[in-house]
């Protein structure tokens, strides 16, 4: 009887399930999304901020932000960048490439000289290129000067009330500039022996010379001259004053005829200083009126 009943409950016995788990078998679906999703968000905000950016600034602040995040170059300091990347921008129209440095482009560097002495490429091509320039201009105001001469003569020519004057226009070039002259001749001076009150055919021909001096940009020089004969003694007006008196009512007829002020550069009375006809010192010739169109940069005298 024991023994059954012991079958009987070894027979209702439910049988143990043991379930074991294997972890790690998808950790590829852990959180490396977030990762992804965090950095497309932040790309989100960058790409709204820009359009915001676009819509709110001024086009000069477009230039500035632009110019903030150009990538540069080394320069001096001078050029309000400090460290290896100095300020300047690595795609400037005049950078280039250097194989001898690092980062690709040429770095501006200071005026230096070598072992020699001698000055360094980049001194000798600021000078050759200031020559240069210093040429081409040259060349530009003989063009305008040979231009202005040939008018003179032309509007002497073809204006009947001064035409017999053109011996008393003298036109040459010194190394300051455009030289024209007003001289007297024996028959036909420019003033009244003595006095800065001109002839009206002397204010004539000088408003025909503004007409053409006042299309160039050039200062201008007036300089008044006189004959050697001297005043009586212990006069005390002289040569000097003359000269002077009549290179300033020069002036005023330049002034009336359209010329401005702020080309007038110097003003001077010579006297008998610098003679036309050194030869012949009382010599009408070396009465006269001499106004210079300066040039831009002087010649070098020979």
């Amino acid at each position: 009887m024991a023994e059954n009943e012991s079958q009987n409950k070894v027979g209702n016995l439910q049988p143990i399930i043991i379930k074991k788990i294997k972890k790690g078998g998808h950790g590829h679906h852990g959180g490396a999304w977030k990762v992804a999703y965090a950095d497309f968000v932040t790309a989100m905000m960058a790409f709204f901020l820009l359009l915001w950016l676009l819509n709110v600034t001024t086009d000069e602040q477009k230039e500035g932000i632009a110019e903030y995040f150009s990538p540069t170059v080394a320069v001096s300091p001078s050029s309000g960048g400090s460290g290896v990347f100095g300020g300047q921008s690595a795609f400037e129209n005049d950078s280039k490439m250097d194989s001898n440095n690092p980062f690709g482009f040429m770095v501006d560097h200071p005026v230096s000289a070598d072992s020699n002495g001698d000055p360094s490429d980049s001194s000798t091509e600021r000078e050759m290129d200031k020559s240069e320039a210093e040429r081409v201009v040259a060349e530009a105001e003989e063009l305008q000067f040979e231009e202005a001469e040939e008018e003179l003569n032309k509007a002497i020519e073809s204006t009947p009330e001064i035409a017999g004057l053109k011996e008393s226009l003298l036109i040459d070039r010194t190394p300051e500039g455009l030289r024209i002259q007003i001289v007297d001749q024996e028959s036909k001076p420019m003033f009244p022996l003595g006095s800065a009150e001109m002839y009206d055919h002397t204010r004539k021909l000088l408003t025909l010379v503004a007409q053409v001096v006042k299309k160039l940009p050039n200062k201008i020089a007036i300089a008044g001259h006189t004959d050697a004969t001297p005043y009586r003694p212990g006069a005390t007006f002289t040569n000097w004053e003359l000269s002077a008196d009549r290179a300033n009512a020069s002036r005023r007829v330049l002034e009336q005829a359209g010329i401005a002020q702020e080309r007038l550069f110097r003003i001077t009375g010579k006297a008998d200083k610098e003679l036309l006809v050194p030869a012949d010192p009382t010599s009408a010739r070396n009465r006269r009126i001499a106004i210079l169109l300066m040039r831009e940069t002087p010649l070098e005298k020979k």
